[in-house]
């Protein structure tokens, strides 16, 4: 959806990176930085800088993308460049003009409200192929010469910083960064995906296919059927797959089970589905 506002506004993009780079701003502003987490990336970094010299955030971030400005144009093509330079000046800037306080003095909720916030923002900025620069640069020169994927590489980065932590302020300061990573990751998932989750059921039965097929077609839509062949008997058969809501999985196989005890049931979950009935 966001992809095609943006391709019928293409401001709309703006208006979408200066709000990711926000909300990150805000995770770090409110929740990491006034209690010195870093959770990794070029903020964390700068976090860590802060609580040890007590130089500027802000100016550590601009420096660090800086650097990274200057190895993407050495080491990865122009596109990429384009992508992550606007993203590496807007951050600094973004927080340096909003004000830095703590929003509560319960650690754990810290972490958690700003582990949601930077997944969130992380994952608008995915949505719009935009970056925000920093440390996803080295995994994408790792990736392009080393063939080295970059999300084990961006994940081993973030893990170094998460554990400086431990020298700052002790392993309670390590634990909290590595929890919050864990919420980022979640929050980020279901950013993608949407939190309305479905069920994809395929069903195969050796007796009772049409009974099963006119019980699905008359009280569920989207009935897909394949002719398939059984590996062990090389039988011609049916194979009947539909999509249902979470809420109509439990009702689905109870009546399939009502006309065939029996029946062969795979069941897998569905993040995402486009088209048909369910409009997206």
């Amino acid at each position: 959806m966001i992809n095609n506002k943006i391709q019928r506004n293409p401001w709309f993009r703006w208006v979408v990176l200066v709000l990711a780079l926000e909300i990150i701003t805000l995770s770090i502003n409110f929740f990491y930085a006034p209690i010195n987490i870093a959770a990794g990336g070029a903020t964390g970094i700068a976090i860590l800088v802060d609580a040890v010299w007590g130089i500027n955030r802000s100016l550590t971030v601009l420096i660090f993308n800086i650097l990274m400005i200057v190895l993407a144009l050495i080491f990865l093509d122009k596109k990429t460049v384009k992508n992550i330079t606007i993203g590496s000046f807007l951050l600094p800037l973004l927080m340096e003009i909003t004000p830095s306080f703590q929003v509560t003095n319960n650690e754990l909720l810290a972490v958690i409200y700003g582990g949601g916030l930077m997944g969130f923002g992380v994952a608008l900025l995915y949505r719009i192929n935009a970056s925000s620069g920093g440390t996803t640069v080295p995994p994408m020169i790792l990736k392009k010469y080393f063939y080295i994927n970059s999300a084990i590489s961006l994940l081993v980065i973030d893990m170094i910083v998460i554990c400086m932590n431990v020298f700052v302020d002790g392993l309670n300061a390590f634990f909290l960064a590595a929890f919050s990573q864990l919420v980022t990751a979640m929050v980020m998932r279901y950013t993608e995906s949407g939190l309305d989750h479905k069920y994809q059921v395929e069903v195969m039965s050796n007796k009772y296919t049409n009974e099963i097929k006119k019980m699905l077609m008359e009280n569920y839509n989207g009935l897909t059927v394949y002719n398939v062949v059984g590996g062990y008997s090389e039988d011609q058969k049916q194979q009947l797959l539909l999509v249902v809501d979470t809420q109509d999985y439990g009702p689905l196989i109870r009546q399939i089970h009502e006309i065939d005890p029996d029946a062969f049931i795979v069941t897998s979950n569905v993040m995402n589905v486009h088209g048909g009935r369910w409009g997206l």
